[in-house]
């Protein structure tokens, strides 16, 4: 598959930059553009994302996602799969199942219009079967310790979060949440048993707004 003619010619080149600043093979852009360009048709009928520009897409959706990508080279190595809850249209999981071919991604969605473009998306990509589609709420989601990992993307509160989705971590999984700024007071909040790993200071290509990648675990197994 080709991204189409629609696309300005001008975003290959500046994906391609972006790739190279973030460490990655600029090839992902032509998959990435694929991904970009069937997100674009879908979003004129159904809504789903409030960001219509396609460059504007390009950074906040593509390179924004991406900006974790050495975070998950663990997972993608030891085959564990990893869960994107409240993915919306895929993000960041289709670009990060797309950036790294051994990482298994379950992509969580409820909303109906979403979950239908999420399984076109996983299909004209050729993401099966190493990425699947759960059309579910994430609290209704019956896979108990399934996951090595979660990920949320401006879902919700790191306390929600782990509420929401922490009965799918296995015993030494990692919630890894993409925030804005240092959610100090998120942190401060977390419920009782969970703790934070790490913290990781993003940076995303074009992008001038601060990043931050928040790893929490189990106490038993942070540290």
């Amino acid at each position: 598959m080709s991204a189409p003619d629609a696309l300005s010619p001008d975003l290959r080149p500046r994906l391609e930059a972006g790739l190279a600043e973030l460490a990655l093979d600029p090839a992902l852009a032509a998959p990435l553009l694929d991904y970009l360009a069937l997100l674009l048709r879908w979003n004129r009928a159904y809504n789903l994302t409030a960001i219509r520009d396609p460059g504007e897409m390009l950074v906040k959706h593509l390179l924004d996602s991406l900006a974790m990508h050495p975070h998950v080279d663990a997972l993608a190595a030891t085959g564990g799969e990893l869960a994107d809850l409240g993915t919306g249209p895929g993000l960041p999981g289709i670009p990060l199942a797309i950036a790294k071919p051994g990482l298994r991604v379950a992509l969580v969605e409820s909303n109906g219009k979403k979950a239908r473009f999420l399984r076109e998306a996983v299909r004209k990509l050729d993401l099966a079967p190493r990425v699947r589609v759960l059309e579910s709420r994430i609290e209704a989601v019956d896979a108990p310790g399934a996951f090595a990992a979660i990920t949320a993307r401006a879902l919700a509160t790191l306390p929600l979060i782990l509420e929401l989705g922490g009965h799918l971590l296995a015993s030494d999984g990692r919630l890894l949440a993409m925030k804005g700024t240092d959610p100090v007071d998120e942190i401060a909040a977390l419920p009782a048993g969970w703790a934070v790993q790490a913290r990781h200071r993003l940076t995303v290509p074009g992008l001038a707004a601060e990043r931050h990648l928040v790893v929490v675990a189990r106490e038993a197994v942070a540290g």
